[in-house]
């Protein structure tokens, strides 16, 4: 060890192998911070972000009418489609009772319920249609008339769904063109 010239040592007490380096408890530290870090911007991103939830029930409609308006083509026959705020159901015309009757035997058509806190908005020819809020109210009438047909001519009526959360501005829309076309808009939600 090198001393001065009054007998004090220059170099430390630590060996230098020690001096190099963060320890483990500064790099878990660090390790915890980022994480809080990133798991504060996931949840403001989701929060921010597009309601996957209503986007995949606007896309789970989109689909269930797409495939109504085909089977409607190849098998002639009508369907209808009845709205709650919480809700759907597929209907298909029997024209031996002349009515609407629930389309048995196809887990795909029956009665869905939405998602906690998703509500159904619908428009026809723009004009707000009431929509009850359960189908309690529907299933005391004795011949229910659905909004939206999909008939065996190609034809859908017209109609803007609309898809969004309580409480948040933004909403996925579904529209229907008369020729069958179907698209999705995503409207009021921050940019991704």
């Amino acid at each position: 060890m090198p001393t001065s010239v009054t007998g004090i040592s220059t170099s430390s007490l630590v060996p230098r192998f020690a001096q190099r380096g963060f320890s483990l408890l500064e790099l878990l530290v660090v390790v915890a911070i980022i994480g809080i870090l990133v798991g504060a911007v996931v949840l403001s991103v989701s929060v921010v972000g597009a309601d996957r939830e209503a986007e995949e029930e606007t896309r789970r409609l989109q689909g269930l009418i797409d495939l109504l308006h085909e089977d409607s083509l190849m098998q002639s026959r009508d369907y209808g489609l009845m709205l709650t705020t919480g809700g759907y159901r597929f209907y298909a015309y029997d024209y031996k009772q002349l009515k609407w009757l629930e389309v048995a035997g196809d887990k795909l058509l029956t009665e869905h319920a939405l998602r906690d806190q998703l509500v159904l908005a619908l428009a026809l020819d723009g004009k707000d249609v009431k929509l009850e809020k359960k189908f309690e109210t529907i299933d005391r009438e004795k011949d229910p008339q659905p909004q939206i047909m999909i008939l065996s001519s190609g034809e859908i009526t017209p109609f803007v769904l609309d898809v969004s959360r309580d409480g948040v501005r933004g909403h996925f829309s579904l529209t229907g063109e008369l020729d069958g076309k179907l698209a999705v808009a995503e409207d009021g939600y921050a940019a991704r």
